[in-house]
């Protein structure tokens, strides 16, 4: 196998002033030996100095600008692993680390995967180029970093290579979640999906809508920007801005870019949260101009930088608003804490991040404790030279409490994770393998029992994913200033797997509830009983506020549309917050019309009882007996009562009792009541017809009996059909806005005009016989207002029709109470009133005598106009009188009319025995 063997070029060392590097070894940051190795990778210095826009040469620039949280993260990994290694975990078998400072640099940081790589226990640092590294032995085991995604992307991409494990404990971008592209990569904390989604979560929980967003230009800012904005979407939340600054503080461009970014928050003036997807060194200078600006915001800090202890320190910070920060969930301090009290006496021959720490703590021996970062920070950065003696080492103060407010808990608790992780799996792979040998395994066999690995810490129990993460959970914190310092608090813990925020304290509740008076949105926040109205803004979240209409609610603030409410049931005014039930009506008994309907119809009622009265007081005079007789006046009197009494069953809260009773009984009762005004039309007609042939033809159709129950007996069987195949029943009507009517539908219009056109038919031909008898005599004319209170029935009832079609609501069945009074009130009047006013006011008419006189005197009448209307007709054909000697001269048609004469006079006394012995022949009697 052809093998390629690339020596490793010397890198200069990680301190300002240091020469370059003569040996690989001077790479190394810290370094301790062990059975295994341990690669780590920190920024221990935020940026490297370089004179030029861009390298020229490749070569590894000197570092600057010391990190002392970094610095505490690289300690936590040595502490882990001698932690381990006092441990009987492994019984015999030591870890070794060596860690490498990256200076934030993906080119430094890759140079030391390099290392990492190179062959074990080979003269020289060489890497060889295989067709297959199965059996290849690295100088490590496992990497355990590096902090920052674009970093670790760029090193996962390399270890890919022979498959070695990487465990991160900071890297958050989504994209590293893809085994595929990152096989060997694995990490101890959640993805940025979790983040982005637990942030957006937040923002929607507080009433905010309208956010910017910042972000570094490398692949964790894009990748944290684009799942960001897909979770804010999914939340209705809408980005307002995006800005992005340049990933490095190398770039001569920063300034400028951050000068542009306040400038866009400060255009932006609804803009009151902004999302910062940013490292720390950005942050620090971000802000720091920003409070210069006087700029007050709601900042979302991400894991990056949401504890660190450097930004917290800037002076004024706490006018740069609030800050509410997502960290890794921390865990048992307490080791860690005694590591740090006993720094001053740990070895640091071999860890030049301690001897450069000790030497600039030394130089600010004599600055506050408040001013202790920013003296570090400005030495660091090479203005001054240091040289590394016994003296200083020996003589320094580490300030041990200042260290202990520099940690990031979170980010020291993925660390030890990462180290224990490692340590339980080298612990199963070792158990059938004598791991004191270096060649026990390769990286890729570690990898395979890594996956797989479960491990306990503090009683809870961990272990990796499929996609290689450790879904930890965050913890959510504020910054609060306490006793004048910028302190960081926990709020709550957010909960992966169920998305909820876990708030266990009143205090907190307290936080979360003043964060939603802070407003953040494009637009005013549309009320309840209103509903948002988008604009032809590209954003939904820009819109106008319109009132929900008729029938429609919406119950909270900027609600995308109202909802409809159920119209069968229940209704809803203009800009209604809920929906109200809708309210039962029907013509109540305590309804003012139902009242003022009542009470004619028991007025009706009452006149139709005084009516019988005087009727049954007067039976034996003329005017009652020529009424049709006694059985028929109290039948129509009864068909009257039962008329005004249905119309009772038209007002009250409808039954199908009722819905079927009212109709069918005025129908029959009021086709009896036609019926028998019928047979008085025709018995009329019949008496005092003078032309033969009708009477012959009346004599033949006058069966009273027969014709009154025939007329209502159809009646009878049209209701009767009505009622078995479509009865009218209960309904409920719905299509009105508020209320409900309860009113009873017909169930069939077709028998409901049937049963009226029956009666209209009768009701019709009894006018037409009436019509006929008009000319009767005038105190006992019974035809002239019959055909009177016919007119009155048709009126009504054609009135009826499009009244009855057009009327809608509670009101529809008095418009048939009114219709069913009307007529009963006209027929009624017109039959009996005259009567009784004859009865009761013309009592001199209502004699025997006076009734005879009047008969005679029609009758006389009636008999010489039709014997002149003979003559005329005679004269006109043969002009030829016709004389009877035994009549003593008198014509044939005097004659004629004579006998009608005493025909009509005999059937208006047929119930007068005495009148019609004294004046007609028996013969005449039989004949009517």
């Amino acid at each position: 196998m052809a093998l390629l063997i690339i020596p490793m070029t010397c890198f200069g060392s990680t301190l300002a002033t240091s020469p370059p590097c003569q040996t690989p070894d001077d790479f190394v940051a810290a370094t301790s030996p062990g059975h295994i190795m341990i690669g780590g990778l920190f920024a221990i210095h935020e940026k490297m100095l370089s004179s030029e826009d861009y390298p020229r040469r490749p070569e590894i620039q000197k570092c600057v600008g010391f990190e002392i949280s970094i610095f505490l993260q690289a300690l936590a990994m040595i502490h882990s692993i001698e932690m381990i290694n006092n441990s009987p975990l492994l019984s015999g078998v030591t870890l070794g680390y060596e860690i490498y400072d990256t200076c934030t640099e993906v080119t430094v940081a890759m140079a030391a995967t390099l290392r990492f790589l190179s062959k074990l226990n080979c003269s020289r640092e060489i890497v060889e180029f295989k067709c297959d590294y199965s059996s290849y032995m690295p100088r490590v085991k496992a990497v355990i970093g590096a902090g920052y995604s674009e970093i670790t992307m760029a090193v996962s991409r390399m270890l890919n290579l022979q498959l070695m494990p990487q465990v991160s404990y900071e890297s958050t971008a989504e994209i590293l979640s893809d085994k595929i592209r990152f096989p060997s990569f694995l990490r101890t904390v959640p993805s940025d999906f979790y983040q982005t989604k637990a942030m957006a979560h937040l923002i929607q929980k507080s009433g905010w809508n309208w956010v910017g967003i910042i972000a570094t230009d490398d692949d964790y800012g894009r990748l944290a920007l684009n799942t960001f904005a897909v979770q804010t979407a999914a939340n209705n939340v809408c980005i307002a801005f995006k800005e992005v600054l340049p990933a490095f503080l190398s770039d001569n461009t920063i300034e400028v870019r951050i000068n542009e970014t306040l400038e866009k928050i400060i255009a932006e003036a609804q803009v009151n949260v902004i999302v910062v997807f940013l490292r720390q060194f950005h942050v620090f200078n971000l802000f720091s101009k920003a409070i210069e600006r006087n700029i007050n915001k709601i900042w979302i800090a991400s894991d990056n930088w949401s504890t660190a202890t450097k930004i917290t320190t800037i002076p004024n910070v706490k006018r740069i608003g609030k800050v509410v920060g997502f960290t890794f969930r921390r865990g048992n301090m307490s080791s860690f804490h005694s590591f740090l009290q006993n720094l001053h006496i740990f070895p640091s021959e071999n860890n030049k991040p301690l001897r450069e720490y000790a030497m600039l703590l030394s130089a600010c021996a004599y600055v506050k404790d408040s001013d202790l970062s920013q003296c570090i920070s400005n030495h660091s950065q090479g203005t001054l030279a240091y040289k590394a003696n016994e003296d200083i080492e020996r003589n320094f103060s580490l300030r041990n409490d200042f260290l202990w407010d520099y940690t990031e808990p979170g980010l020291v608790h993925s660390i030890q994770l990462a180290v224990r992780a490692l340590g339980y799996a080298i612990r199963d792979l070792c158990q059938a393998r004598d791991c004191q040998n270096p060649n026990a395994f390769q990286p890729w066999e570690l990898l395979d029992v890594l996956k797989n690995v479960t491990f306990t810490d503090e009683g809870n129990s961990f272990h990796f994913d499929a996609n290689g993460d450790m879904n930890t959970g965050y913890d959510v914190v504020l910054w609060k200033e306490i006793d004048g310092h910028m302190t960081i608090t926990k709020m709550a813990q957010y909960d992966l797997k169920n998305d909820v925020f876990i708030i266990t304290d009143q205090g907190t509740k307290n936080e979360f509830r003043n964060l939603k008076q802070i407003q953040s949105k494009c637009s005013k926040e549309c009320s309840p009983g209103q509903m948002k109205k988008t604009t032809r803004s590209q954003h939904i979240c820009c819109y106008e506020c319109v009132n929900c209409p008729e029938n429609h609610y919406s119950n909270q603030t900027d609600m995308d549309h109202c909802l409809l409410c159920n119209n069968e049931t229940h209704w809803a005014p203009v800009r209604s917050t809920r929906c109200f039930e809708k309210e039962v009506e029907y013509l109540n008994w305590n309804d003012s019309l139902a009242i003022l309907l009542l009470a004619l119809s028991l007025l009706g009622i009452l006149f139709v009882l005084a009516i019988g009265i005087i009727f049954t007081r007067n039976l034996n005079t003329p005017v009652v007996k020529s009424s049709g007789g006694l059985l028929v006046c109290y039948v129509i009197l009864l068909c009257h009562f039962l008329n005004f009494a249905s119309t009772g069953f038209f007002i009250g809260e409808p039954q199908d009792f009722t819905c079927k009773t009212r109709q069918t009984l005025f129908g029959v009762s009021f086709t009896l009541c036609i019926s028998c005004i019928l047979m008085k039309s025709l018995k009329i007609l019949l008496a005092f017809s003078f032309d033969p042939k009708l009477q012959n033809f009346l004599k033949c159709l006058y069966k009273p009996i027969l014709i009154i129950f025939t007329c209502t007996g159809i009646q009878v069987v049209i209701c009767t059909i009505w009622l078995i195949f479509a009865a009218p029943a209960v309904e409920e009507n719905v299509s009105l806005p508020r209320v409900i009517i309860l009113e009873c539908e017909e169930g069939s219009v077709l028998a409901f005009g049937t049963m009226l056109g029956y009666i209209a038919i009768l009701a019709f031909i009894c006018f037409i016989f009436a019509f006929k008898g008009r000319k009767l005599p005038e105190h006992y004319n019974e035809a002239k207002f019959i055909t009177f209170g016919m007119l009155i029935y048709f009126i009504a009832w054609i009135t009826f029709i499009p009244v009855y079609a057009t009327t809608f609501g509670k009101y529809l069945p008095a418009v048939e109470i009114i219709v069913i009074l009307i007529s009963n009130y006209g027929i009624l009047c017109c039959t009996f009133f005259p009567k009784c006013y004859v009865i009761l006011c013309k009592q001199e008419t209502n004699t025997k005598s006076a009734f005879l006189k009047m008969i005679y005197s029609y009758s006389s009448h009636a008999a010489s106009s039709l014997a002149i209307s003979h003559v005329s007709l005679d004269s006109t054909n043969s002009s030829i009188t016709m004389t009877d000697p035994s009549s003593g001269g008198r014509s044939a048609a005097w004659q004629e009319g004579k006998d009608l004469q005493a025909q009509a006079f005999a059937h208006i006394c047929r119930e007068n025995a005495t009148c019609v012995s004294k004046i007609l022949p028996r013969k005449r009697i039989s004949s009517i």
